[in-house]
């Protein structure tokens, strides 16, 4: 498998939890963007996450760590520091050090997620994260929707760029998921950091059917390189969404979840059953491509036939301004050297 060459410090909204993992008083231990981290909810139900070690003499926080009502407590002398990273307590002192902070990063709960926002220039959000049922204004809400379902793996030697070009890739699904045709793109919109990409799709009938024919199709948005979030139409009404998180310089997690759409006046055990299934079918497929692109080279400039120039060259150009030096890390450089 091939190192990605692309920054694996891009800037955006990245999922690091599931909000049921961190509940009240819980400290949640995490590595993401090679920093050890902590997310902890306060007794007021506020999340935050932070850097993970004391900066007093440099106690992991979520080895021992406290919450104490709105803050969270050192294992080791007792310090107390805010939701700001900000210390507001030396049990021994009168008054607490102020004027070291540990690094605490935004933080939105949303579709049962932690995201934080990641920047290394250290700037404020630029864009909002995708709400899987919000961000396509049709009035649909999780109360529509059965339980989500997950799939969580961890350690891919990917990059989140492969999962959002994904997206573009007419050509996989034939080939990966087995569709009978491939299908037709009918939007690319990547003139703001939040993209749209839709298209018109079937996974049943005979490669002798034309795309003319096929009622269904993905509405997708792309929220930055962190989130994407997908709606089905046409087929067993589904969204989706994956969030790829970069650990360190080599691997990322996978985070990808489901809902199955509640049919009104069939809501029955058989119909939640097969919603159940279908969702699990749906997580199957995912695995098809996390096993492509985890053992998949990142090529650049890749060798594009004539039908796939247009989306492929859009999403890379779109991805750039995610990243630090505006090129996309080691990748520009190895462009450069094979033209």
């Amino acid at each position: 498998m091939a190192k990605p060459p692309l920054s694996m410090k891009p800037t955006g909204w990245f999922q690091v939890a599931w909000s049921d993992e961190v509940g009240v008083g819980d400290v949640h231990v995490m590595k993401y963007f090679g920093e050890d981290m902590v997310a902890w909810r306060s007794e007021a139900g506020q999340v935050t996450v932070m850097n993970a070690y004391c900066e007093h003499l440099g106690a992991h926080l979520g080895f021992g760590g406290k919450v104490v009502g709105e803050v969270l407590q050192c294992p080791f002398h007792g310090w107390q520091w805010s939701q700001e990273g900000r210390n507001v307590c030396i049990p021994y002192e009168s008054r607490p050090n102020r004027g070291r902070r540990i690094k605490t990063y935004p933080v939105i709960e949303r579709n049962a997620s932690i995201y934080i926002w990641h920047d290394l220039e250290g700037r404020e959000p630029f864009f909002d994260a995708p709400d899987v049922f919000a961000s396509f204004e049709d009035g649909s809400s999780v109360d529509d929707y059965y339980p989500q379902q997950r799939l969580f793996e961890q350690g891919h030697e990917m990059h989140p760029q492969y999962v959002l070009e994904n997206g573009v890739d007419f050509a996989h699904f034939k080939y990966v998921h087995e569709t009978p045709i491939n299908p037709i793109f009918t939007r690319h919109d990547f003139a703001d950091a939040v993209s749209y990409v839709d298209f018109t799709i079937t996974f049943e009938g005979d490669d002798g059917q034309r795309i003319e024919d096929v009622n269904s199709g993905v509405e997708a948005i792309n929220g930055g390189l962190g989130i994407a979030v997908t709606k089905s139409w046409g087929m067993v009404d589904n969204r989706t969404i994956s969030a790829i998180t970069p650990v360190d310089e080599y691997t990322s997690d996978v985070r990808f979840m489901v809902y199955i759409g509640r049919v009104p006046g069939k809501d029955s055990p058989r119909a939640e059953q097969k919603a159940i299934a279908f969702g699990e079918e749906i997580i199957r497929q995912f695995r098809q491509d996390i096993y492509i692109w985890s053992h998949q080279r990142y090529s650049d400039p890749p060798a594009l036939s004539t039908s796939e120039y247009e989306g492929f060259t859009a999403i890379r150009t779109w991805a750039m301004q995610f990243y630090p030096d505006g090129r996309g890390g080691s990748a520009a450089d190895l462009a450069h050297q094979k033209g």
